[in-house]
């Protein structure tokens, strides 16, 4: 069975965090790695963040995660351990998803709301895949965006 991960980098709403948990869990999602400022479950001092656990619905409890504080040492361990890594975001270089096939273990990086994932990032993906947008806005939020994919190759 296929390993599939989700690294979120540098999400800013604990909501979106929490909504990718619940996503996650329902999609049979391997690990999410939480890399940048993206915020944790269980904040420092270790308590619960109140606006994940809502919006996960105790998906915190059921889908195994990380936090990581360096996404390029984590794509390259990644990489390492045959993972293909895959940046879902707009570029000149991004594939329809809808015409990716993907074989064997996968990471998806779901970047910042605003800026997406940085350019020194991309370098380092296996590939760039993206939703197409028929309306006039250029994107959707990113757990929506999340939950498009992590579905799709499930």
């Amino acid at each position: 069975m296929r390993e599939t991960y989700a690294i979120l980098h540098n999400i800013r709403s604990a909501h979106n965090v929490g909504s990718v948990f619940r996503t996650a869990d329902g999609a049979g999602l391997t690990k999410i790695f939480l890399t940048g400022y993206t915020p944790t479950p269980i904040d420092r001092f270790g308590r619960e963040r109140t606006e994940i656990a809502k919006t996960s619905l105790g998906a915190t409890h059921t889908v195994p995660y990380e936090s990581a504080p360096d996404i390029e040492a984590l794509i390259i361990q990644l990489k390492e351990k045959g993972v293909r890594v895959f940046a879902v975001e707009q570029t000149e270089e991004s594939l329809d998803y809808r015409t990716v096939s993907l074989n064997g273990d996968v990471a998806f990086i779901f970047g910042n709301e605003i800026t997406g994932v940085e350019p020194g990032v991309l370098k380092l993906c296996d590939a760039h895949i993206m939703i197409p947008m028929a309306g006039s806005k250029e994107s959707l939020n990113v757990s929506v965006c999340a939950g498009i994919i992590l579905f799709h190759f499930k």
